[in-house]
């Protein structure tokens, strides 16, 4: 009796490489649908962040695209419960409150994040005056244990990358840390952690000096 192994491999062969196809066609039309999901809904942001997701100075909206997409999601989430920008004081803040509530899902959280990354990001020139970043590389000492000596920030204590964003900015936030408009929430982990560290900011110009070593950073 013939063997009919010599039949059936091919066919075996064939049927693994379609079904193979198939998946890979299946898993490219998700993605496709979600890049095109995130970028729909990006498009309510464009007004604060811009189409490049780079930020607006006047709108007082800070660049997104040199973020992770963990730290993004968390922040959308924060938003969305009212964990953060729900201090009276917070202008940005509470602009970013309605807005956050357009995303329905944690997937859209995820897509619009995916999106944004995707622009791809840029050093920002700076705009702050009198900072020293050598007495700033001194103090930024305190802040590599979270943001790293690199300042690329660290997903699993859910710092963020401190690079390619706007000085003014920054000064903002710790300006917010230190006097409780953020970071005062006891569900807010992470912006309770950066609360005592703003607070060795003694001055302004303490803070000028770690933004001016920061904006190093990216050279």
């Amino acid at each position: 009796m013939k063997s009919s192994r010599s039949h059936a491999e091919p066919f075996s062969t064939k049927s693994i490489a379609l079904a193979l196809a198939l998946v890979f066609s299946i898993f490219s039309s998700a993605a496709a649908h979600a890049d095109a999901r995130g970028e729909q809904l990006y498009r309510n942001c464009t007004i604060c962040h811009g189409p490049d997701g780079q930020g607006i100075a006047l709108q007082l909206a800070p660049a997104l695209t040199g973020l992770s997409e963990k730290y993004l999601v968390e922040q959308l989430k924060k938003f969305k419960s009212g964990m953060r920008g729900s201090h009276p004081d917070d202008v940005a803040g509470l602009r970013m409150l309605p807005m956050s509530q357009t995303l329905l899902t944690e997937e859209d959280m995820v897509a619009v994040s995916r999106y944004i990354i995707s622009l791809g990001s840029s050093p920002i020139e700076a705009t702050l005056e009198g900072g020293d970043p050598v007495k700033g590389q001194a103090t930024y000492a305190t802040c590599t244990a979270c943001h790293g000596p690199d300042g690329k920030g660290n997903d699993l204590l859910n710092s963020p990358s401190l690079l390619n964003q706007h000085d003014w900015y920054h000064l903002t936030q710790l300006k917010n840390f230190k006097s409780g408009v953020r970071g005062a929430n006891p569900q807010d982990i992470a912006g309770a952690q950066m609360r005592p560290m703003s607070m060795l900011l003694t001055d302004e110009q303490m803070m000028l000096d770690v933004i001016a070593y920061i904006q190093t950073l990216g050279d």
